[in-house]
């Protein structure tokens, strides 16, 4: 996946079956959707693949315990089968992960039972294991640094982890093989309307080279997650508001405060949210919140209330109290929820369905989802652009499509971190066999090697530090600091594979080093 053949590929091509704005789960999945049924398809990103919300998630592939709770059945049923069909196409990045709710009252560890038993039910055969309850022994055993205070027992059960920014990255270069354009760094500025106010394309402008492109296209799809609401300016004269965004943090550390495979389930935390403790590349994923916020931007910062609430309720519950010290990296998302009919509805009650809006104009929007039903999000999309007839019907064929990478992977495999590239591991190694300066080991204190960030540079389109450093590697979202410390090297060598110069390298520096500021609390910035 090159960006260059990407660009000759759209100079080349003078209509689009389906163009495609917003390179996160739900666009990357369309393209892939679409490109599959053999439609000409083209997608834009303003900046880079995931950059948003796609790769600030709590990394799990879930049905949703909390809708479940919430009486979605539907969401639950759905979301379960699309997470065992990503376990079996991804099997390179989508893990079976065992979670443990720890039990501080009697009634606790039979009424997680039987409502995580509904839970194994509704995924039918792609269940990823059975629930049960446990004792406090086996509790303490499964989690060594759990609260014993008051405990009295535990329930485990099955659901998906998952590295959702390389799952991103993967999909595009799935979509890229079936024959889709995929650009970033490309933002869409204006929407092309005929003389009936029918929208027939984008004019899109890219930021390396300040080219500008009209793109025509039958089929126009809006998968602009948070900013749904700006692209619907450019489309409606009377403004509305189609999504509402919602934030999340989660905070990083040291595998010391969860020393096993297992992850932690807190149903209810104090003001009734969900809170995990989740193992994620060697390191401690804990989070999230849910809070509505008036501004949305690329680079979301925690709020200290949030920080706070993330850090109280791990000290609630683990035995090894973690500290504001302790944060190896903190990091914001921004959930795109549709937009709820009743005003004043908390971020808790609004589903987390998507919906589909088709303008007078004919452009399709997606609202609302979750990473785990992208792909289903991507088919419905694709489903209605077909019946309202925009494009001839194909069927969609993406339920045992395999994901590039994807190779069943076991937990012994996953010892070596190079395991999130699945078969392309072989060629990581050539490329640091045939290169040996590429041997090199991006920081002292992790594995990541040189030839990462080269194979990002020259096959996943990675243009920035940041896209290295946050979205391929992974490094800033383990550990903020060590990213900086990582930067200048990073700069270096993506100069040299993409032919800039030294004021290039000093600015790009700059620019990570404020960005990496915002995932350290403010007395480490």
């Amino acid at each position: 996946m090159k960006r260059s053949e990407q660009l000759t590929q759209l100079k080349n091509t003078e209509k689009w079956d389906v163009i495609i704005i917003g390179g996160g789960a739900s666009g990357l999945g369309t393209a892939l959707d679409a490109a599959s049924r053999g439609y000409k398809t083209i997608l834009l990103e303003a900046v880079d693949f995931a950059k948003g919300t796609s790769s600030r998630s709590t990394k799990l592939v879930h049905g949703g315990v909390r809708y479940l709770e919430q009486g979605d059945i539907h969401l639950v049923r759905e979301a379960l089968k699309e997470r065992g069909l990503l376990a079996k196409n991804a099997g390179h990045l989508v893990k079976n992960q065992s979670f443990v709710i720890p039990n501080y009252n009697w009634w606790g560890g039979y009424f997680y039972t039987i409502g995580l038993t509904i839970y194994d039910l509704l995924a039918g055969r792609l269940s990823l294991g059975a629930s049960k309850y446990i004792s406090k022994k086996k509790t303490i055993e499964m989690l060594p640094t759990v609260e014993e205070k008051g405990l009295v027992s535990g329930v485990i059960y099955h659901d998906g982890q998952f590295d959702d920014s390389r799952m991103a990255i993967n999909i595009a270069q799935t979509a890229v093989e079936k024959g889709a354009c995929l650009l970033n760094y490309s933002k869409v500025v204006n929407l092309l309307k005929d003389d009936h106010n029918q929208i027939i394309g984008i004019e899109a402008i890219d930021h390396e080279t300040g080219h500008k492109y009209d793109i025509k296209g039958t089929a126009i799809i809006n998968a602009t997650g948070v900013f749904t609401n700006a692209i619907m300016k450019l489309n409606d004269k009377v403004y509305k508001k189609y999504i509402v965004p919602s934030q999340g943090i989660h905070l990083v550390f040291d595998k010391s405060f969860l020393p096993t495979d297992q992850a932690l389930m807190i149903p209810k935390t104090s003001d009734g949210r969900v809170l995990f403790a989740v193992p994620w590349h060697n390191r401690i994923v804990v989070g999230t919140t849910d809070t509505l916020i008036r501004k949305h931007s690329l680079e979301p910062i925690a709020l200290e209330s949030e920080i706070e609430f993330v850090l109280e309720t791990a000290q609630r519950f683990l035995a090894k109290k973690p500290t504001r010290a302790d944060v190896l990296s903190v990091f914001a998302g921004l959930r795109p929820l549709a937009a709820p009919e009743e005003e004043g509805k908390s971020t808790k009650e609004v589903s987390r369905s998507h919906k589909i809006i088709v303008s007078e104009t004919g452009l399709i929007t997606i609202t609302g989802g979750k990473w785990t039903t992208y792909r289903k999000i991507a088919e419905d999309i694709i489903d209605k652009a077909i019946k309202i007839g925009k494009l001839p019907k194909k069927a969609c064929n993406t339920e045992q499509l395999p994901i590039h990478g994807n190779q069943v992977t076991t937990n012994l495999d996953r010892m070596n971190h190079l395991y999130i590239y699945g078969s392309d591991i072989p060629k990581i190694l050539e490329l640091q066999q045939n290169e040996p300066e590429l041997k090199e080991k991006l920081h002292s204190d992790y594995e990541f090697i040189m030839a990462e960030v080269a194979w990002a540079i020259r096959y996943e389109m990675a243009r920035t530090v940041d896209d290295v450093l946050a979205r391929r590697v992974r490094l800033l979202f383990l550990d903020a600091r060590a990213a900086i410390q990582s930067s200048e090297k990073v700069a270096r060598l993506l100069a040299k594979e993409l032919g800039h110069d030294e004021t290039w390298i000093h600015r790009e520096i700059t620019t990570f080093h404020v960005i990496a500021r915002g995932f350290l609390l403010k007395e480490f910035q």
